[in-house]
């Protein structure tokens, strides 16, 4: 029996691993989803998780259980869509994780071993997710994450304060990873912190997310953008915020940028997640905006409200209510794969292409920020259509 049950995880994985995923037909035009998540906790190889020895476990029983596989940073490599996943185990730590499948849809394979990330002397990383991965013009891939650490200013009796602030690697191969200086910026806490892909008048531009706590934002909030001189020594100078948190919107609590945002010819293309609270807890969406060619700081073009928001079983997880994506990838031909997490517990994707996204963003009309403002918007495209139904 116990030998079965090694069996049966194996031929599992087998199964997730080499399963087709189709498109969902219902659309909103803008993007299709797909029926299946892309990488689950069970996607996980079963020699992360079981001893499959059985001299040494004779009883066939899981020794590392894996909790989540979520929040996954994305990049085109060698040909193959690869994901930086955050996987969690069951001891609640999370960490890095590659996984690659040749269509960006499904049969997504982990590499053999999880990422190794340095670690700063002195001073160790508690949990590290959440990874932003940026091919950036000075030829390097780096890697920006949130590192947790215990508040170091909590009382001794307080074991669940934190404290977070942006981790940086860089790599050439995604394999071999360089640990650099953590963030060093005017905030008290900084999270979901993404890297330019471009120099911007000869500096590193990131945008940042200053917050006061770990998780209330506080007097902080919106979506900065600073400037680093040198990514080896990161000081963020200039920082200000260019898309602020607003009253009745989905980004009235927080908001952060998503992955680093794709340059078309209209402009760049961000996707970023909004957070408001609800009777039922924090609700996390997906929404998107537009920013100049020439100034990165000026936005052109922003719709009103969400852009995806989680459905059916999306809805239901470690946490409930939430999408968040930090990694999207874009084909030579246009397409656009967005890779996103549902309720802290599995990782999506839904595709679009360029033209898609940019029609969208550019010609969406914009928040009016009041109930008057929503209806008149309805009406002009009512007016608009008399005599086409």
């Amino acid at each position: 029996m116990e030998e079965d049950n090694i069996q049966f995880i194996k031929e599992r994985y087998q199964e997730l691993i080499g399963r087709p995923n189709e498109p969902i037909r219902k659309s909103n035009g803008i993007y299709h989803r797909y029926e299946y998540p892309v990488v689950t906790a069970e996607h996980t190889p079963p020699h992360w998780r079981f001893d499959l020895n059985r001299e040494t476990n004779p009883l066939g029983l899981e020794r590392i259980g894996i909790n989540g596989t979520f929040n996954a940073g994305a990049i085109k490599w060698k040909g193959k869509y690869v994901l930086c996943l955050r996987v969690e185990g069951n001891d609640r730590k999370s960490f890095l994780a590659m996984a690659e499948s040749p269509n960006g849809v499904d049969n997504f394979t982990f590499w053999d071993k999880p990422c190794v990330i340095p670690e700063i002397p002195g001073n160790p990383d508690t949990n590290i997710y959440d990874v932003r991965l940026t091919a950036h013009e000075d030829g390097w891939i780096y890697g920006i994450f949130c590192t947790e650490r215990k508040d170091p200013d909590a009382p001794k009796e307080d074991t669940s304060s934190a404290s977070a602030n942006a981790g940086i690697v860089r790599t050439k191969d995604l394999i071999n990873w360089e640990r650099l200086p953590d963030l060093i910026s005017c905030s008290s806490q900084q999270r979901n912190v993404v890297l330019h892909p471009e120099f911007v008048n000869g500096k590193y531009a990131v945008y940042t997310r200053p917050q006061d706590g770990f998780i209330e934002v506080g007097s902080g909030g919106g979506i900065g953008l600073g400037y680093i001189s040198n990514m080896e020594n990161p000081v963020v100078e200039d920082e200000r915020v260019i898309n602020n948190k607003v009253y009745h919107t989905v980004y009235e609590l927080k908001n952060g940028l998503g992955p680093a945002p794709i340059k078309t010819k209209k402009g760049w293309l961000h996707l970023a997640h909004g957070v408001r609270n609800t009777a039922a807890g924090l609700r996390y969406t997906l929404y998107m905006f537009m920013t100049d060619l020439n100034d990165i700081s000026k936005i052109i073009h922003h719709p009103a409200g969400h852009f995806m928001a989680p459905i059916n079983g999306e809805r239901v997880g470690d946490v409930s209510n939430v999408l968040f994506s930090n990694g999207w990838i874009e084909d030579p031909d246009g397409r656009v794969f967005i890779y996103y997490a549902s309720s802290d517990t599995r990782m999506h994707v839904a595709e679009s292409t360029i033209d898609k996204l940019v029609d969208y963003v550019t010609n969406s009309p914009e928040d009016k920020y009041t109930s008057a403002g929503s209806v008149q918007t309805i009406i002009d495209l009512i007016d608009k259509n008399k005599g086409l139904y």
